[in-house]
């Protein structure tokens, strides 16, 4: 359980501590952006594959059990973090490297500024509350405080590379889902996120809901 906490800590510290923070803007500074990019995937590359082999070697204490109804309600939730991964990917202005920044927000982005890290963000909470244990708890733990750390951060960075288009942006856009929808400061457009998203999401969400046992060594749900 040591190694899992450090190799979590590690994951959060690279995330949040070094990319969160004004220590990116000086590595930037030091090594230029490229050589801080290929750095630090390496790194992230490094960090979870400790994390992976921490939380499989890891002892663990069950804290709570999730029963057969509860993990069909989990599996219908995680329908929603697949279309959210599969929209993220059509120009989004905060995605590493996206540009559009100053453009008219559109698609999951009206919905969403930060679609990826949500879909992240429910996978982990899913995981935590389906497995009621420590081990998993730090593991998917890691991945939920870097998906929700990460937001405001971005926010942040973005923020200070181009004030003007990012006030025109945030003004039309939110963290929270559907926030600026119901605040009327955007309008909900199927149309724009397309049918590819949604199908290739259900897609993926069937095929491991029902090869979960055969990848992962555990059901998705409980008959």
């Amino acid at each position: 359980m040591t190694l899992l906490i450090l190799a979590a800590l590690f994951w959060i510290g690279v995330h949040v501590g070094l990319s969160g923070t004004a220590l990116r803007g000086k590595a930037v500074a030091a090594v230029g952006e490229k050589r801080f990019m290929i750095g630090f995937s390496v790194t992230s590359v490094v960090a979870i594959f400790l994390l992976v082999q921490a939380w499989q070697s890891a002892e663990t204490t069950f804290l709570w059990s999730a029963g057969p109804g509860l993990r069909w309600v989990l599996a219908v939730l995680m329908l929603p973090a697949f279309v959210l991964f599969m929209a993220s990917h059509k120009r989004n202005p905060t995605a590493v490297g996206a540009k559009g920044l100053g453009e008219e927000p559109r698609g999951i982005q009206r919905i969403t500024r930060h679609p990826m890290l949500w879909s992240f963000a429910l996978w982990a909470a899913i995981h935590i509350i389906g497995n009621g244990d420590t081990a998993s708890l730090l593991f998917f733990g890691a991945f939920l405080v870097t998906a929700l750390a990460g937001m405001p951060s971005i926010d942040a960075k973005l923020a200070a590379r181009d004030p003007e288009a990012w006030a025109r942006f945030s003004a039309r856009t939110s963290i929270i889902p559907f926030a600026a929808i119901a605040a009327g400061r955007n309008r909900l457009a199927p149309g724009e996120i397309g049918w590819m998203p949604p199908v290739v999401g259900l897609v993926i969400w069937a095929a491991l809901l029902h090869f979960h046992r055969g990848i992962f060594g555990v059901p998705a749900v409980l008959m």
